[in-house]
């Protein structure tokens, strides 16, 4: 990794979920001093600025279903793969900064592009795995993992070139999921994707936890997509979040993931995505997203 460049890649999108202020998000992480702190780390930064993101035609209700936002979110995706492709042929390592976590469907099936067999591990208190059939609210950012598995193919992926191909579900994990709805639960059942819940966590502790994720997601692979949203954490500690849900992994598991991702040295891009600076408090957040991505890219302790 030190000898990589990180280009940092920003995506000021909130029009996946139905809280607004998640669009503030890259900047919020930006002015916590990533950059300076990246390279403090030894590594060479590249920021390439953000996504454009249109201003969709509809105009966007607080509360209201997503479904109307659906070719804005595509074009913002197909952008981000683009500019994902074009960091990997420079050889240098993507970071991408949400922004919802509907985006994900850009950077991790840019990954899959080019790399060809890739796992991805998807920590989130949320299992993103609806469809626009089982989706009780509409909202596009509980829809990602679906259409970056092949499951929801005519959506939020709609984008991918011909000959492109999906992530498969037996190298996809979930992390930390605590709140999902029935039918999308079954759906994940039936999908064959691996589901770590907080449960799972408790029993087994996390790095037992990170280390079946990392086996499942590199298994016959070139290696794994993160893609981090930072609600997976307990909103005690992470308040300035898209979705809180209580009960998530604390500071220091959130950290201890980071830091086996790093070491297996299967890492291939890394999303860090529904920070919402409106709901923060003194921007501790915003410094905690910092800090993660700094473990994920080899800060240690000692």
């Amino acid at each position: 990794m030190k000898e990589t460049i990180i280009d940092i890649i920003g995506v000021p999108m909130d029009y996946g979920g139905n809280r607004r202020g998640v669009d503030m998000g890259p900047s919020a992480i930006r002015y916590s001093g990533l950059d300076k702190q990246l390279k403090e780390l030894g590594l060479s930064v590249r920021d390439v600025g953000d996504i454009t993101v249109p201003v969709p035609e509809t105009q966007v209700q607080t509360g209201s279903a997503r479904l109307d936002l659906l070719s804005t979110i595509v074009k913002v995706n197909a952008d981000l793969f683009t500019a994902v492709r074009r960091t990997y042929a420079d050889g240098h390592f993507p970071l991408v900064l949400g922004g919802d976590h509907s985006l994900a469907v850009g950077s991790a099936l840019a990954a899959k592009s080019h790399f060809k067999d890739i796992g991805i591990i998807w920590a989130d208190a949320h299992g993103d795995f609806n469809t626009m059939k089982t989706s009780v609210s509409g909202n596009l950012h509980g829809m990602p993992l679906a259409s970056i598995t092949g499951v929801e193919t005519d959506s939020l992926a709609s984008f991918l070139p011909a000959g492109d191909g999906f992530i498969r579900p037996e190298n996809t994990v979930v992390l930390g999921a605590r709140s999902l709805d029935p039918a999308e639960a079954d759906l994940m059942r039936a999908s064959g994707i691996t589901v770590f819940t907080m449960q799972h966590i408790d029993l087994y502790g996390m790095r037992e936890t990170v280390r079946q994720a990392i086996e499942i997601a590199g298994k016959n692979t070139r290696g794994f997509h993160m893609s981090f949203d930072l609600d997976v954490i307990s909103p005690k500690e992470a308040p300035g979040v898209g979705t809180p849900v209580k009960g998530g992994i604390t500071y220091r598991e959130a950290h201890l993931l980071m830091e086996m991702l790093y070491a297996s040295g299967g890492m291939l891009g890394l999303d860090m995505v529904e920070l919402n600076p409106i709901t923060d408090h003194s921007n501790v957040t915003g410094e905690l997203a910092v800090s993660l991505i700094l473990s994920a890219l080899g800060k240690n302790i000692f």
